[in-house]
């Protein structure tokens, strides 16, 4: 009830002044971990609080260490800079003014955000009009992915060098070397070693078992409700329509080919592709 009450409020007209209010006390040697909902944003962290703290990462100390913004006052500082490192689902603000934007293809995020908002009895409808909200940015209360990733993408940060676009693909082929990126984006230096072992013990196996030991969404035995589902890269080509994809496709066009992404449905598949993000 009161999550289905708090999804309501940040909904309404009530959401600008509670935005604002979440934001206050933030400083600019504070770094944002950003990304649209469902797009390995919990993952990134779960690596960053193991490799930078050397403990180990668990739900409850990594949404206290590196919280969502509004929850921010009490985090420690991370970095060398004394900064904070802050998780964030808005688009941009001008009071971000150091960030990694993690970027995760959208036929993805569809399907994943479908089910969180399922498990959570938000949708009462099939995936088809829930596409048709995730396509106009009223699914959420965070707008349209492609208004969402173009905010990021072309903000001011982009120009000035402060912002680290990843994309989820990459970070999941190859964790190591983006992780290392990342890091050193921060301005840490880590050892090798050190962050394959946050790899290591922040897996998909790894991460579910944590999240038996701190439920995020219900009975940990209930796979329906489970906050850490697939992870899956790609897992859109096995379960959207051809129609589906065409209205995904046609929405998010021109940000696909920016990030390198390829097309699948017959009215995009000749389109050239770009340079993927990282």
């Amino acid at each position: 009830m009161v999550r289905r009450i708090r999804h309501q409020i940040t909904k309404s007209k009530l959401r600008v002044p509670l935005v604002w209010l979440r934001h206050r006390g933030i400083a600019e040697r504070d770094v944002f971990v950003a990304s649209y909902p469902r797009s390995g944003s919990t993952w990134l962290r779960f690596l960053l609080f193991e490799a930078l703290s050397n403990a180990e990462a668990g739900f409850d100390n990594v949404n206290r260490v590196i919280p969502d913004v509004g929850e921010h006052a009490s985090a420690p500082s991370m970095l060398p800079s004394q900064g904070r490192i802050i998780k964030t689902h808005e688009a941009y603000r001008s009071e971000y003014k150091r960030a990694i934007y993690v970027v995760r293809d959208p036929r993805d995020v569809a399907l994943s955000e479908f089910a969180y908002e399922g498990a959570l009895g938000r949708v009462s409808g099939d995936f088809d009009c829930y596409l048709t909200d995730f396509l106009r940015g009223t699914a959420t209360a965070y707008g349209s992915w492609l208004h969402h990733a173009e905010s990021w993408i072309d903000s001011p940060l982009a120009a000035r060098g402060n912002l680290m676009v990843v994309s989820y693909k990459d970070l999941r082929k190859d964790t190591a070397t983006y992780l290392e990126r990342i890091v050193k984006f921060l301005g840490v230096s880590l050892d090798r070693q050190r962050i394959e072992e946050a790899i290591r013990n922040n897996d998909f196996q790894r991460m579910r078992a944590k999240e038996d030991q701190t439920p995020q969404l219900g009975k940990p035995t209930d796979n329906q409700k489970r906050f850490v589902r697939k992870g899956a890269v790609g897992g859109w080509r096995d379960q959207l329509t051809p129609e589906q994809l065409e209205r995904i496709e046609e929405n998010t066009a021109k940000m696909l080919t920016r990030l390198g992404y390829e097309f699948a449905s017959l009215a995009y598949a000749t389109m050239p592709n770009s340079v993927s993000a990282d």
